[in-house]
């Protein structure tokens, strides 16, 4: 009975330390830094997106992907994925850009909106969630506020 007692207390033990062992993983910080529209040739135009991620861990964070989705006046108006993400070192920060280009079928009620009140200011919902690894949380992200485009005079 005793041998039980004493395996029981190793096997705690050992628990015990490999618990001390394993790293604590603080969820990083993601902000929203730029978006905005960039030149284009075609008939949609070019968004950049910037996002700021601050990593306040001991280890280096390899994000290896993340989706997103973007709203202006309530329209989703792009949606996307990105894989080739960079690594953001330990205790460190780094940004990360993404292009995107609206699907014309769904933003179709937002152009409709457009030519019936032209504007310079949108409200925009922004939303992205960021892939660390399987055995770590996805981190979520969601950001809103006001958008500037001016308008061109004709």
């Amino acid at each position: 009975m005793r041998k039980g007692h004493i395996f029981l207390a190793l096997l705690l033990l050992l628990l015990c330390s490999c618990a001390t062992l394993s790293p604590v993983f603080e969820q990083p910080q993601v902000s929203l830094s730029s978006i905005r529209m960039l030149p284009s040739d075609g008939v949609l135009p070019q968004f950049e997106i910037g996002l700021h991620v601050i990593n306040p861990n001991r280890v280096p964070l390899k994000l290896f992907g993340l989706s997103y989705e973007v709203e202006l006046e309530g329209h989703r108006v792009l949606t996307g994925v990105a894989s080739e993400l960079p690594l953001i070192g330990a205790y460190g920060e780094g940004d990360v850009l993404l292009r995107a280009t609206p699907d014309l079928f769904s933003t179709i009620g937002l152009f409709t909106e457009l030519l019936n009140q032209p504007r310079e200011q949108f409200n925009y919902n922004f939303s992205a969630r960021l892939d660390v690894g399987k055995l770590l949380p996805k981190i979520s992200v969601e950001k809103s506020g006001l958008i500037s485009f001016p308008v061109k005079n004709r």
